[in-house]
């Protein structure tokens, strides 16, 4: 120890480590709208590999990210797959779901505004659309091995519902169930002309 300079010594309680199947829960929010926008910006922009938007409409990517569009197509551009898989805004579930939230701005609206943007981006290598009405409870945003997960609670729009971080550190844990899920929909939805 040199003259003059002092040692410090941090009292630190018990390390805990995470175990079982929760250990893949990186993050909890009781609401999507209280993880930071910092949050899903960094995911999407360090996702090298995959990004997967499976909400019922997306809207709020595109209210929340400036650029979004430029930003996925020069991802797509250096390899990344994008992904989009919104409901269809003519089916009857989704007509439902306008009668249940009695918004202005309907879900309807809401996946057509996706959708323009979308088309907006041009055609782009890598970036593809189809719709699904069986995630109409339940979104999941996947960027390489890490997601965001929100069940959709009753009436409630989706930036009132909790969501999860989810980060994949093991076959068959929450990470993979929830991938299973939105793989089999993309495989069985169909193609969006964008």
């Amino acid at each position: 120890m040199r003259s003059g300079s002092r040692d410090v010594v941090a009292e630190v309680g018990p390390v805990r480590v995470k175990t079982g199947h929760d250990r893949e829960i990186v993050a909890a929010y009781p609401f999507r709208s209280a993880a930071p926008t910092s949050l899903w910006a960094s995911l999407i922009d360090d996702a090298s590999q995959a990004l997967t938007f499976a909400g019922y409409t997306n809207y709020f990517l595109w209210q929340q990210h400036p650029r979004l569009g430029a930003r996925l197509t020069a991802k797509a551009r250096h390899g990344t797959r994008v992904r989009f898989l919104v409901g269809d805004p003519e089916s009857e579930v989704t007509r439902k779901r306008e009668e249940v939230e009695g918004v202005p701005l309907t879900v309807g609206t809401r996946i057509k505004i996706t959708l323009d943007a979308l088309t907006k981006m041009g055609p782009t290598d890598g970036v593809e659309a189809r719709f699904s009405d069986q995630h109409i409870a339940l979104s999941v945003f996947m960027f390489d091995d890490q997601m965001l997960v929100t069940p959709h609670i009753a009436s409630l729009l989706g930036d009132e519902s909790p969501m999860l971080h989810l980060r994949r550190l093991e076959e068959d844990g929450l990470y993979d169930r929830f991938a299973s899920h939105v793989t089999a929909l993309w495989e069985s939805g169909r193609p969006a002309e964008l």
